[in-house]
C-alpha cells in the first residue's frame, strides 16, 4: 500500500479525509527541501461522529477544533515521518487555500469559500502533512467549478441580511443578525446562504456540527 493510502486510511478513523497533494515548489512558501504536501481536512458529518467524543471538545476550554486538530495532525505526522502544518498557525499563515487549489478541484464560490464538485461548500481544512520526499500521488482532478454552470446562484440571494455581495462578505451584518431571534434558523441550521447551494447537499453538515460552527462565528465575531 502507497503512503497516500496509508494516510488515507489513519484519516478516515479520525473522521478525516485526504483531501488530495502536490509536489512542492519554490512558490509554495516552504523550506527548500520539502518534498510533498498532503492536504487533510473534512467534508460532511464524518468529522462529528468522533470530534464530540474527544476531550479536547469536552473539557470546557477555548477553541477545542483547533486544539482536537492539532493533536490529531501531530500524531499523523509522527507515525509517517512528516511535519504538520495547521492553518491557524501565525502570522505568517500558510497559503492553505492556495495550496487546497493546488491539491484538488476547489475555487472560490460567490459567497467565498472553496466550492468542490462533490462537497460543495460543505468542507473544511484542518492541516496539511508535509514530507521531505517526494511520494506517488494520483492524477490531477481538473473538473470544472460548479458555480460556472449555475445560472441561480441562490448563495447570493437567500441571506436575509444581504450579507453576501459582488463587494464581498458583510461580517458585521452576519453577525448582528444571527444574534438576535431573527437569526436563530442560521445559527441552529447553519448559514442560509451556504444551504441554499445545490452543490454537494448530501455532506451538508447536521444541525449540531452546523450550530458548533455559527456559535463559534459569532463568539469569535460578536454583534455591536
Amino acid at each position: 500500500m502507497s503512503v497516500y493510502d496509508e494516510v488515507a486510511g489513519a484519516l478516515s478513523e479520525c473522521g478525516l479525509l485526504l483531501r488530495g497533494g502536490f509536489r512542492a515548489t519554490a512558490g509554495d512558501g516552504l523550506p527548500e527541501g520539502d518534498g510533498t504536501v498532503l492536504m487533510v481536512g473534512n467534508a460532511g458529518p464524518a468529522l462529528w461522529r468522533v470530534f464530540p467524543h474527544a476531550p479536547e471538545a469536552r473539557d470546557g476550554a477555548a477553541n477545542g477544533l483547533d486544539r482536537w486538530s492539532r493533536r490529531v495532525m501531530t500524531e499523523l505526522a509522527a507515525r509517517f515521518g512528516a511535519r504538520a502544518i495547521l492553518p491557524f498557525d501565525g502570522p505568517p499563515y500558510a497559503p492553505f487555500q492556495r495550496w487546497a487549489r493546488r491539491a484538488e478541484p476547489v475555487a472560490p464560490s460567490p459567497v467565498g469559500i472553496l466550492i468542490h464538485p462533490d462537497y460543495g461548500l460543505w468542507h473544511a481544512y484542518r492541516g496539511a502533512l508535509v514530507f521531505a520526499r517526494a511520494l506517488d500521488l494520483p492524477p490531477a482532478d481538473d473538473r470544472p467549478r460548479p458555480c460556472d454552470s449555475c445560472a441561480d446562484q441562490p448563495c447570493l440571494t437567500t441571506c436575509p441580511v444581504e450579507a453576501f455581495s459582488a463587494a464581498g462578505y458583510d461580517v458585521a451584518a452576519c453577525s448582528a443578525h444571527i444574534a438576535t431571534p431573527d437569526g436563530q434558523d442560521c445559527v441552529d441550521g447553519g448559514c442560509l446562504a451556504r444551504r441554499a447551494c445545490p452543490v454537494g447537499t448530501a455532506y451538508r453538515y447536521d444541525g449540531a456540527q452546523a450550530s458548533w460552527h455559527m456559535r463559534a462565528f459569532l463568539a469569535a465575531n460578536p454583534a455591536g
